[in-house]
Formats: structure tokens, sequence, C-alpha cells
């Protein structure tokens, strides 16, 4: 499985990129596997626009992906870090499912879990993912770096 991408929803799970992972050469080398699953959440993200029934995701996937890259190498190059995936899922989903799936594999903890927020923060900053927020009140678009 590819370190980095954008999927539908069903195409990746946690369980396919900790099997991946598994097969690094390195991987005997790592003493933390630390993992950040995003998930759509009921409350609204703009006061008084009611609960959140679904999302839907839309991503310019070329600059996306190479943007998911950069962002990866850029962790890689940090110490102890022996691998990181990154993957968004584009698509319409409902309350509860999974949107972004982030796994980090290091020597340390402290090192894994410093890259995995900074991964995090900077997928939500650097990538041009969108997405639509639906309600019993409307659809609106929310930046992703609003409360995502």
């Amino acid at each position: 499985m590819d370190p980095i991408g954008l999927h539908p929803k069903g195409e990746v799970d946690i369980n396919e990129i900790l099997e991946s992972l598994k097969q690094h050469p390195s991987y005997h080398q790592a003493g933390a596997v630390a993992s950040f699953i995003g998930v759509v959440r009921e409350d609204p993200i703009r006061n008084g626009t009611g609960n959140v029934s679904h999302l839907e995701y839309e991503a310019y996937s070329n600059i996306a992906l190479k943007n998911l890259e950069k962002i990866r190498q850029s962790m890689l190059n940090r110490p102890g870090i022996i691998e990181v995936s990154i993957h968004h899922i584009i698509d319409k989903l409902s309350v509860g499912e999974p949107s972004l799936l982030v796994v980090v594999l290091g020597k340390h903890r402290q090192e894994v879990f410093a890259t995995l927020s900074e991964t995090v923060e900077r997928v939500k900053r650097e990538v041009p993912i969108w997405k639509k927020e639906f309600t019993e009140k409307g659809a609106y678009w929310v930046s992703t770096s609003e409360g995502s």
C-alpha cells in the first residue's frame, strides 16, 4: 500500500495501513506506532447551523497528493521517524465515519507522538481538501482548519 492517498469510502482502513507498515524494512527498529483517526462528528462547526448529518469532502487531487508527500517527506526527516502514512477519505461521510488516517512508525514514543500531531496539523493547513457540512438548516462549505 502506498504511504499516502486520497480514497473513496471503504477503500482503505487502519488495519491495511498497519499491515503495510509491518512490511517496512526497518520495522524491527521501531519502538512505537501511533495513529490518528479523524471521524465525522455530529456537533456543528458553526454556531446555530444545527447538528451535522454528514460531510462531503472534495480535493484538488494532484496538488493534494503532492502536498501529502511533501509533508510525509518532511516528517521522515525527523530524528527517530521510520515511516509516516497519510490517507484522507474524499467522499460523502456520515457521523462516526473516518475521514483522515495518519500513522507514524518510529523508534521512541515521544518522537512518534510529536510527529503525529504535527502531521495532522499540516494536513489541515497545507492540503487542498474542502468539506461541505450538511445540517438540518442547510449545507455550508467549511475550511478544513475550522474545528476539523
